[in-house]
């Protein structure tokens, strides 16, 4: 598929966005994109600093800004383009966002509990202890206290004791060493081997394109490829144009 016809299958589609346009204000964004996720994928969502990756993200989990003004979006069967950003949570959209949002003055362990208010409750506390040790062993610690890994994991943790059905991460791997990115991607592993289907915007191309099993690369808001994440990796004219690698 070349970089300029890509189009999306969403016969089999799980996760479906069909024609999105957003907008800040008047700025218009999001420009008419489309790709779809079979059920278990990990989805890279590339393209240079602002291609619209994050506004993307936040179109998708109903967020007030950017503003979606056209296109439909399904998760499961359920429209997510007529619901609020609640609403989407409750449906099973999770946003990490790349700020983390630990909430100050709470400890690691009720930074978990605070989202499993919400319903459905997915992961058990025990269960995300087992996945990311670190935080069992600093449960009572306030979570702003938290290494940017620690935090990291804090967040997707957090994000997974909800009844997820979709992951939205955004730059994940910002400012952590490479050993913690690493751990990251284990993480993100497994949890793909759980079935939880994810999309992840990553400057950090190569790492996210290696994860992934599919990718999206946008540039200045429109969709100019959608297809296998290896042959992104094998196409150097491609990685060249639109990721700088």
């Amino acid at each position: 598929m070349s970089a300029t016809q890509a189009t999306s299958n969403s016969a089999d589609a799980y996760f479906d966005c069909k024609d999105i346009h957003s907008y800040y204000g008047e700025s218009y964004i999001v420009q008419g994109v489309s790709f779809s996720i079979k059920e278990g994928e990990i989805l890279a969502l590339l393209g240079r600093n602002g291609a619209g990756k994050s506004s993307t993200l936040r179109t998708i989990s109903r967020l007030d800004d950017p503003q979606l003004k056209q296109g439909e979006i399904w998760l499961d069967g359920q429209p997510l383009h007529k619901m609020k950003s609640h609403e989407a949570s409750v449906a099973g959209v999770g946003l990490v966002p790349e700020d983390r949002r630990i909430i100050p003055g709470l400890t690691v362990e009720e930074n978990i509990k605070l989202a499993q208010i919400v319903e459905p409750v997915g992961w058990s506390i025990e269960q995300i202890y087992d996945l990311f040790p670190r935080l069992g062993e600093r449960r009572k610690q306030e979570g702003i206290t938290l290494s940017g890994g620690e935090q990291q994991m804090l967040a997707i943790g957090r994000a997974l004791s909800r009844g997820l059905k979709l992951l939205l991460l955004d730059e994940p791997y910002e400012g952590l060493a490479p050993v913690i990115v690493q751990e990251i991607e284990k993480t993100l592993q497994y949890i793909r081997s759980q079935g939880m289907t994810t999309i992840i915007v990553e400057q950090n191309a190569v790492a996210a394109l290696k994860l992934a099993d599919r990718a999206v690369i946008l540039d200045t808001g429109q969709l100019v490829y959608e297809g296998n994440a290896k042959e992104v990796l094998e196409n150097e004219q491609l990685r060249q144009e639109y990721l700088a690698i």
